[in-house]
């Protein structure tokens, strides 16, 4: 399907020699089943692939256990997993009757959570991992602003011709409510969730508020709760938690909501081409949406990230944080030639970061204050990369 080396690939070879199951997941189309072949091609050994969603393959598991039990010298891929969720007590058994690492990698469209017993199933004898659209790194730095628009989805973002990216987009829309929501067990009116996913896209990186969202949709706070937990678990929405000092009560709490994919974010916003983004009043919101998911999808998972805000005005975008040590303090500005806020001076002297940056798209780097860098994305997830915060290596 593409030639987009995955960043993931050696991270899930390590996983391979030691833990006998492997779990792949991430949101459909994501390029689970691309990967998952390429690495196929490079296992010392036989590999064997079942889809779920093929009926051939589902009639070579109606004895499950008699057919893999018979395959126990081969590497059994199984796709879409969450198709058959009973499997998973039989993989344990399988497992502990002949332990060895790398004897089957299954893929998933929705998180551990919502495939039921998954975990608790393979508790000790697994290890998840998640694949996430293309990042920047994984393109070169090639055509960020392509990459902005259209998202990272192998088949949006590899369309030589924005309309039919755009196409791909709704009908991955469109599908998504139809098909995968039911099946991944959420009981919703398909044109109820088309309105909800609209309206988040319009508070996209911006702080949650349950009671307004209740009032629009006619329902109440907790299946609203219910639905937006959903769609994190599914991979298609991000929070990032408000950092707490301890200043008293100064300190708004919400969680802020991103989409993962800053396509289907324009998609959901009627934003079809790179001159509409630069005209819409929801520029900045996407950028932001846009930097932050490109520092999450190569961070590695002991880093976590917050945004500070407080009642007197101090804010800032995103925080890079470990053990109580705030590593990075970042700004995130649609802009070459950025200017520094009151509130984001005021954060930037409480919090005491390690480091400051202000990100941009493209603009040279120096420094605009004491211990505050402006920077751009590129140079920024290379710095990322070299100081071995990420899963990846810099070449």
């Amino acid at each position: 399907m593409d030639s987009v080396a995955r960043h993931i690939e050696k991270y899930i070879f390590k996983l391979l020699e030691f833990f006998p199951v492997v779990g792949i997941l991430g949101a459909r189309q994501v390029g689970k089943t691309t990967l998952v072949k390429i690495i196929a091609e490079k296992i010392n050994r036989k590999v064997i692939y079942i889809d779920l969603e093929s009926n051939a393959d589902r009639k070579k598991l109606e004895d499950a256990e008699l057919y893999l039990e018979s395959q126990q010298d081969k590497c059994i891929i199984i796709d879409e997993i969450q198709r058959n969720k009973e499997l998973f007590p039989l993989l344990r058994s399988l497992v502990d009757k002949h332990k060895v690492a790398g004897r089957f990698i299954i893929l998933g469209s929705a998180s551990p959570e919502i495939i039921r017993d998954s975990s608790e199933s393979l508790a000790g004898r697994i290890a998840y991992t998640e694949l996430q659209a293309f990042n920047i790194y994984e393109l070169g730095f090639k055509n960020i602003n392509g990459h902005w628009l259209k998202g990272g989805f192998p088949l949006s973002y590899l369309s030589n011709d924005i309309f039919y990216s755009s196409e791909w987009r709704e009908n991955f829309i469109r599908t998504y409510i139809e098909r995968d929501i039911p099946l991944l067990g959420l009981d919703i009116k398909k044109v109820d969730f088309r309105k909800f996913l609209n309206l988040l896209a319009h508070i996209n990186a911006q702080s949650l508020n349950y009671s307004n969202l209740s009032k629009s949709m006619e329902l109440t706070v907790p299946t609203i709760n219910k639905y937006i937990d959903f769609l994190e678990k599914a991979f298609l929405l991000k929070k990032i938690q408000a950092y707490t000092l301890n200043i008293k009560k100064r300190l708004v709490k919400a969680p802020k909501l991103y989409f993962t994919d800053t396509g289907i974010l324009h998609q959901l916003l009627s934003i079809n081409n790179f001159e509409d983004l630069q005209a819409n009043i929801y520029q900045g919101a996407s950028w932001e949406t846009y930097v932050i998911i490109q520092i999450s999808s190569i961070l590695k998972k002991e880093y976590n990230l917050y945004y500070y805000r407080t009642h007197n005005g101090a804010e800032i975008d995103l925080i890079i944080e470990q053990s109580n040590i705030i590593y990075m303090a970042i700004e995130i500005k649609y802009t070459n030639a950025p200017k520094l806020s009151k509130g984001n001076i005021i954060a930037f002297a409480d919090l005491k970061a390690k480091e400051n940056f202000i990100i941009t798209p493209s603009s040279d780097n120096y420094p605009i204050k004491n211990n505050i860098e402006i920077i751009s994305i590129k140079d920024f997830i290379i710095k990322l990369i070299e100081m071995k915060f990420t899963v990846i290596d810099y070449k």
